[in-house]
């Protein structure tokens, strides 16, 4: 199990970017594939990206990109965010073992450590 803890939610404006960030207490970080979900008030919890313990990144077509350091930091970076943003953004992590596709690592159910959650709020 590692921590999660998530940072840099808030209430912003449309058409504004925010920046959010992860740190993960664990020294193992480098084996973890580290990704973004957000929930949505009424909706399931809905992938956005990833990049995988390998290096090899995923993400959803849109505005959110995703990096990663080298010690325990993820960051996601929303652009342009719409009022249909507003929501729960979690970070979550899954210990690599072998490379398993897109398809896994965009699976909610497939990761075991999830941070606490942060909100984002996007007023028109």
């Amino acid at each position: 199990q590692v921590r999660l803890v998530e940072s840099g939610g808030g209430s912003v404006q449309a058409g504004n970017s925010l920046r959010l960030s992860c740190t993960a207490e664990t020294r193992a970080f480098p084996t973890y594939t580290m990704a973004w979900f957000r929930q949505i008030p009424g909706k399931e919890r809905e992938f956005l990206t990833a990049i995988r313990w390998s290096g090899v990144a995923d993400s959803v077509a849109g505005r959110f990109t995703m990096s990663r350091d080298a010690k325990s930091q993820t960051i996601l970076q929303i652009s342009n965010l719409l009022p249909e943003d507003t929501g729960t953004y979690y970070c979550a992590a899954q210990m690599g073992v072998a490379d398993k596709g897109n398809s896994y690592y965009r699976d909610a159910r497939n990761y075991d450590n999830w941070g606490q959650g942060t909100q984002v709020t996007v007023s028109s």
